[in-house]
């Protein structure tokens, strides 16, 4: 329901997540030698350079949407393959980064008791964006970057067969995957054992 609150605390943490995950694909394309990312200005942490309207309003109200995905050029890479599982992890690897981050700052607040509820509620919201939008990102299902780290431990035939066959159905089975509540019986094992992994760190750091 997007009502206050969801305006408040979790738009802005959405807009976060999105934003730092492409900007993160952009960022490791660019380092490896493509110039794409930066020619259509997506070198950049302006949410708006990211975002894709209708997918943002179908994730904040359905728990089901999409960021404007970054476009490459892997011909540019000196090894496709490796290029390619770069930046396809690129995206999860700054997600969960910053989940850890929210999570640290979560802790460091607490052992200061500095208890203000309205940052509490941000921060908790842009840890669990993160931490989900990360794993989910990993589900091996074109278009998801994890179809694509999938596809760098595949034969180049048998990557090209899976990326046309599975791709001409990955929305729908996407769709199926999160209404049918697979995915969180896979996202949400792996996400509280992550967030145990970062408080148990930020507790002995804090």
């Amino acid at each position: 329901m997007l009502d206050f609150s969801t305006l408040l605390f979790r738009a802005p943490a959405l807009l976060i997540a999105l934003t730092i995950h492409e900007y993160a694909h952009a960022c490791v394309s660019d380092s490896l030698g493509d110039p794409t990312p930066g020619l259509q200005g997506r070198l950049t942490l302006n949410p708006l350079a990211h975002l894709d309207i209708i997918g943002t309003l179908m994730l904040v109200l359905c728990g089901f949407g999409w960021a404007k995905p970054v476009e490459i050029d892997p011909r540019y890479y000196k090894d496709f393959r490796s290029g390619q599982l770069k930046v396809a992890a690129a995206g999860p690897v700054a997600n969960l980064f910053l989940c850890f981050v929210a999570v640290l700052i979560m802790t460091a607040r607490g052992s200061l008791g500095m208890s203000s509820n309205m940052v509490n509620q941000f921060l908790y919201w842009l840890m669990l964006y993160n931490v989900w939008f990360a794993f989910f990102n990993l589900i091996p299902i074109p278009p998801l970057d994890g179809s694509k780290i999938l596809e760098t431990f595949m034969d180049y035939e048998t990557a090209y067969k899976y990326e046309n066959f599975v791709g001409r159905y990955g929305f729908v089975v996407l769709i199926l995957v999160v209404y049918s509540g697979i995915s969180n019986l896979i996202i949400g094992p792996l996400a509280s054992w992550f967030l145990h992994l970062c408080y148990g760190i930020a507790n002995i750091l804090f």
